[in-house]
């Protein structure tokens, strides 16, 4: 056992501030830990199966003390490692934190993964093992039979995992972008559709995994892959993708991609929230995501529910950010200005917050964190429009305070799509002629940021102006404006005669039709901006998408294929966000049929999903008359 005191720890502490920004204010101050610390490495704890994972713990003790105190424990479960320097992953210097200020810190490689035992499968052991680590936590000498959790990303879903299966000892959650609500609508698939981050996400945890970093042979073929070629010449198959090097990591792949249907595949513990909230521990929980983070939805699902079924308190924040950037104030090439951060707006810092929270949910101290709102958002817009120093447009926005998810006082408000591209509150009149394009797999519409992570070197997440540019895979010279594709329908108000605020979630009601078996519609709903000196093609912002594969049109459970011809209406869900619209503006919805390498590319031959031979191009049509008027639903919130 390694003892740390408290100038050491202190050194360490303040490094990791310096590179994280993190302002020392209150309980955040090291100084004022009262406890030194003790460090356990590579602890094996044997899980139900007889596998051990690693696990390191870090324990207080009063200063000149010898022996730790009966304390409460905060646990992240991670496959990032769990002895990291100076990361938003198991970051030894936080563990320190924690545990000098009398917390029990336990950080554990999940299966598979870091020093641990057993075969990786991407999150669906971790449900149980969650449950073991947390059996064995409680029992042990130094804790005091209450936990809290904590971790980012993936981390976040190892937290979701434990807690539907109703792990004991589970007094407060710190769940930050994860936490699956279901994986089928968010994380893995949506909309019917694969979400081809996993692919890129394993490709490069795969380069880093111990037991390719030992194989020459083998960490030297997957070095060799060329991703981007790779990513276009689609389809694949098992044995014939970027992943064939490495095995282990294509099955999952291939394992979630091949299971189009929401089958029993989908329903199982670690990836399905929504099945297990009855037994979902009942913990006092902080929910974090953002607009431009694969997860917004999860986290709203996951307020929701247990708002409903738990005692909780149950806390949600909604910034502006990309995938867990939350000390940003921009994503992608948008700047929210100053009041985005998390750190000096929703609190003094972001461990600031954690500790907060820890402190008054696993010691009972009244810290005032009660009376904290039950929701944070972040409304993007109000900015100046203009292109900052750095290069990105001033978007700008504000956190407002609500008392819960939705707003009450939102107003679902239908924006019907019109033959000559208006997109009005009115509903068409008469019969016009459907609107026809014809989708190419072969040349898709790129994907330009959007609710993206793990995406390099293929693609990133965050606000852009919607047009096509070297740096986005799949553009081609000469780099035109998304709205300029004869694959895409665009569909866009007056400008605004006053600001408008959209807040919650999307949804698309189209009738359409296809000559093909199967195929894909989405949406994407853009803020307009009008030319400027800085601009002088407007920006067109996009704010959230969404995507449909046609044969889950009436079920997910149950697919089944389109006849030639025949006009179905369909319902495409969008992630939620919050925006206001400026006077001025306008709102644009763009509809086509590919988000790629977002989403995987549907060959319209109405082949099994993830097994496809090959590829056929679809003439789809959108029907915008008064018999089949389609429409958006959008999420207004009037105006004080």
């Amino acid at each position: 056992m390694k003892r740390i005191d408290r100038r050491e720890f202190a050194l360490r502490f303040l490094q990791l501030a310096a590179a994280l920004a993190v302002p020392l204010r209150g309980r955040a101050d090291p100084a004022r830990g009262p406890f030194d610390v003790s460090v356990l490495r590579d602890v094996r704890v044997a899980m139900r199966d007889g596998v051990s994972l690693a696990t390191d713990v870090y324990l207080p003790a009063p200063a000149g003390s010898a022996a730790p105190e009966r304390v409460p424990a905060i646990l992240e479960r991670t496959p990032y490692g769990k002895s990291q320097t100076g990361t938003r992953h198991a970051s030894t210097e936080v563990a320190m934190l924690f545990a000098s200020h009398g917390y029990a810190v336990v950080f554990q490689d999940c299966r598979g993964r870091g020093k641990s035992e057993g075969a990786y499968v991407k999150y669906l052991s971790d449900g149980d093992d969650g449950f073991d680590c947390c059996t064995w936590l409680i029992g042990q000498p130094w804790s005091n039979g209450r936990i809290g959790t904590m971790g980012l990303s993936y981390a976040a879903h190892t937290q979701g995992a434990l807690a539907s299966a109703g792990a004991p000892g589970i007094a407060a959650m710190f769940m930050d972008s994860g936490g699956f609500s279901n994986a089928y609508q968010g994380g893995i698939r949506q909309g019917g559709a694969f979400e081809m981050k996993q692919v890129t996400w394993a490709f490069n945890e795969a380069l880093q995994a111990p037991d390719v970093r030992k194989d020459p042979s083998k960490l030297a073929a997957l070095k060799a892959v060329d991703l981007k070629a790779w990513f276009a010449k689609l389809p694949w198959s098992r044995g014939h993708s970027p992943l064939s090097a490495v095995p282990e990591y294509e099955d999952y792949v291939f394992d979630q991609w091949e299971h189009g249907d929401f089958d029993a595949f989908w329903k199982q513990l670690g990836i399905y929230a929504q099945g297990f909230y009855e037994r979902y521990c009942d913990a006092a929980t902080m929910l974090i995501s953002s607009w431009y983070d694969p997860y917004p939805r999860t986290a709203t699902d996951n307020f929701v529910a247990l708002s409903r079924l738990k005692r909780g308190p149950i806390r949600l924040v909604l910034g502006p950010w990309t995938h867990g950037n939350r000390e940003q104030s921009y994503s992608g090439d948008v700047d929210f200005g100053p009041a985005a951060t998390f750190a000096g707006n929703v609190a003094p810092s972001y461990l600031d917050c954690k500790l907060r929270w820890f402190d008054r949910y696993l010691k009972d101290v009244a810290n005032g964190v009660d009376a904290d709102p039950a929701v944070r958002i972040f409304v993007m817009g109000g900015g100046s429009g203009r292109r900052n120093a750095d290069g990105r447009l001033e978007h700008g926005g504000v956190w407002r305070s609500e008392a819960t998810w939705p707003l009450a006082r939102t107003r679902l408000t239908p924006f019907y799509l019109h033959a000559g591209g208006l997109l009005s509150q009115a509903p068409p009149r008469g019969r016009h002629p459907a609107l026809q394009y014809r989708y190419d797999p072969a040349h898709p519409v790129p994907t330009i940021g959007g609710t993206v992570t793990s995406g390099q070197p293929i693609m990133v997440g965050g606000a852009f102006d919607q047009r096509e540019a070297p740096e986005f895979f799949g553009s081609r010279a000469p780099f035109l404006p998304l709205a300029r594709r004869p694959d895409v329908l665009v569909f866009e108000t007056p400008p605004l005669a006053a600001d408008v605020e959209v807040t919650g979630p999307l949804q698309a009601e189209l009738w359409i039709a296809s000559d093909c078996p199967d195929t894909d519609f989405t949406f994407k709903l853009i803020d307009a901006y009008p030319p400027s000196a800085d601009y002088p093609d407007g920006y067109a912002m996009n704010l959230s998408d969404g995507i449909l594969r046609c044969r889950y049109r009436d079920s997910w459970e149950h697919p089944a294929l389109l006849e030639r011809g025949r006009v179905y209406r369909i319902r495409i869900d969008a992630f939620p966000t919050s925006n206001l619209f400026k006077a001025g503006h306008r709102i644009r919805i763009d509809i086509s049929s590919s988000n790629y390498p977002h989403f995987d590319l549907n060959p319209n031959t109405g082949e099994p999903e993830g097994r496809a031979t090959r590829l056929r191009v679809a003439t789809n049509r959108v029907y915008v008359d008064a018999v089949r008027p389609s429409r958006v639903l959008l999420p207004i919130v009037p105006r004080d």
